[in-house]
């Protein structure tokens, strides 16, 4: 098989990278960064300077792949090839689009006979080695059509869990499953943060690297996860020290939650870890200092000074 695509950066050149090493489907590739293509040709893809190089390259009907930031830049590129494409061409999202732009854009491709697949990846850097698991959307034919690539990108099947991808419905469906999914991540993550943050201030010297490899040994709260965190204590120390606690979100948990309202369906945990989010960067602590002075109004409890508590901080 032929496929273009259409970003290379630290998951798309992953992607093409898996690809040229596990089969023999042609690739050919743009990214604006001369380092990207350069990266991507040592591998095996033809890189090209443009979109409509990317295109002429292709012979009909056409794949191409986009794997950009999610938002505007997806809209682009989408746009400029819709000017480039031809009917029975298809467009496939691999980034962490919203759903509602999925359905959007399949609707305005499919008057000009282009069809749409949306493509929700899983997997991270470790992809490349490990196989991504791909939730899919998208019409029968184009997604059929598509097989072949998702087959290789995906992890191998198994007699248990079967294939790596899976087609989840039609246009909108593969990332609505990924924002879930993705929702579904953050109290996860928050579980274990919570869960190892009382061992580092439990009445025992506890070893948070043993305990996390231990919880990889048969135990019901094994997870990749969890033998993440087992690397990152290995690497950074039981006290990460050496790491901040701001932690970003892509948006796709905020979707979950606002999905989630308006089907009143309660995401408790899931809202928790969102907001715990914020706290990390500092949002919200016009919240506690509000509470300090409630405290202080109603108790007469002592407060401490801003000054005071930024230099308790750096002590």
């Amino acid at each position: 098989m032929q496929i273009g695509f259409v970003g290379l950066g630290r998951m798309g050149g992953n992607m093409v990278a898996r690809i040229r090493r596990y089969s023999d489907h042609a690739v050919v590739a743009f990214d604006p960064s001369h380092d990207a293509r350069e990266s991507a040709a040592d591998k095996g893809v033809r890189a090209v300077t443009s979109l409509e190089n990317l295109v002429k390259a292709l012979k009909a009907p056409r794949t191409l792949w986009l794997m950009v930031p999610a938002g505007e830049i997806t809209q682009q590129a989408v746009d400029a090839l819709a000017g480039l494409l031809e009917e029975g061409d298809v467009i496939v999202d691999g980034g962490n689009s919203k759903w509602t732009e999925d359905c959007a854009r399949g609707e305005a491709l499919a008057e000009k006979g282009i069809q749409y697949v949306d493509v929700g990846v899983s997997g991270g850097v470790w992809g490349l080695q490990e196989g991504y698991c791909m939730m899919v959307g998208g019409p029968d034919e184009a997604v059929a059509r598509l097989t072949p690539i998702l087959d290789v990108l995906a992890p191998p099947p198994t007699a248990e869990d079967g294939p790596g991808w899976g087609h989840m419905g039609p246009t909108g469906s593969g990332h609505y499953v990924k924002m879930v999914h993705n929702g579904v991540e953050y109290g996860l993550m928050q579980a274990y943060a919570e869960g190892f943050d009382l061992f580092d201030k439990a009445p025992f010297d506890l070893d948070n690297a043993q305990i996390a490899h231990l919880w990889m040994q048969g135990s019901v709260v094994r997870s990749w996860l969890c033998g993440l965190a087992a690397g990152a204590f290995d690497q950074e120390g039981n006290d990460l020290a050496g790491l901040s606690g701001h932690t970003a979100d892509s948006g796709e948990g905020r979707w979950t939650i606002e999905d989630a309202m308006a089907r009143d369906v309660p995401t408790p945990v899931i809202t928790a870890a969102l907001y715990a989010r914020f706290y990390s960067r500092g949002e919200g602590d016009f919240t506690h200092r509000l509470l300090a002075a409630l405290r202080a109004q109603f108790g007469g409890h002592a407060t401490k000074p801003a000054a005071d508590a930024a230099d308790a901080a750096d002590g």
